[in-house]
C-alpha cells in the first residue's frame, strides 16, 4: 500500500507561510523554503520587539517627564520622589501625557508634589 500524504493540511500550512510572507521583496515572497525561514525570524523579531517596545516607551515618558520638571524647576528624580511621598498614583505615560499636552496641568501637580 502506498504511504498517504496529507496533502490538504501541507498545502495548507504552506500558504499561511506564503500569505505571512507577503510584502518581503523578491524570493523572500516568493520561493516557501526561502520565505519560511524569513518568517521564522519575523516572529523572533516580533516577540522581542513587544519587550522592547515596553522599554523604549517608558524612557521616551521619564525624558518628557525630566524636561518639563526642569522647566518647572526641579528634575525627575526630586518629582517623582515627592509625588511618591505625597502619595499621589499617577503613571509616567498619564504625566507625560500631562507634560505635553497641557503643561499648565503639569505645572500644577508639580507644585503639588513639591509642596
Amino acid at each position: 500500500m502506498p504511504r498517504s500524504q496529507n496533502i490538504v493540511a501541507s498545502h495548507r500550512r504552506r500558504k499561511r507561510v506564503m500569505a505571512q510572507a507577503k510584502g518581503n521583496w523578491g524570493a523572500r515572497s516568493k520561493v516557501y523554503t526561502v520565505a519560511k525561514h524569513t518568517v521564522d525570524k519575523g516572529m523572533q523579531y516580533a516577540y522581542r520587539d513587544r519587550k522592547t517596545k515596553k522599554r523604549l516607551f517608558r524612557q521616551l515618558w521619564i525624558t518628557r517627564i525630566n524636561a518639563a520638571a526642569r522647566l518647572q524647576g526641579t528634575t525627575y528624580s526630586r518629582l517623582i520622589a515627592a509625588l511618591s511621598t505625597k502619595e499621589v498614583d499617577i503613571n509616567r505615560k498619564v504625566l507625560a501625557e500631562l507634560a505635553v499636552s497641557s503643561p499648565t496641568a503639569f505645572a500644577e501637580v508639580v507644585k503639588f508634589a513639591l509642596a
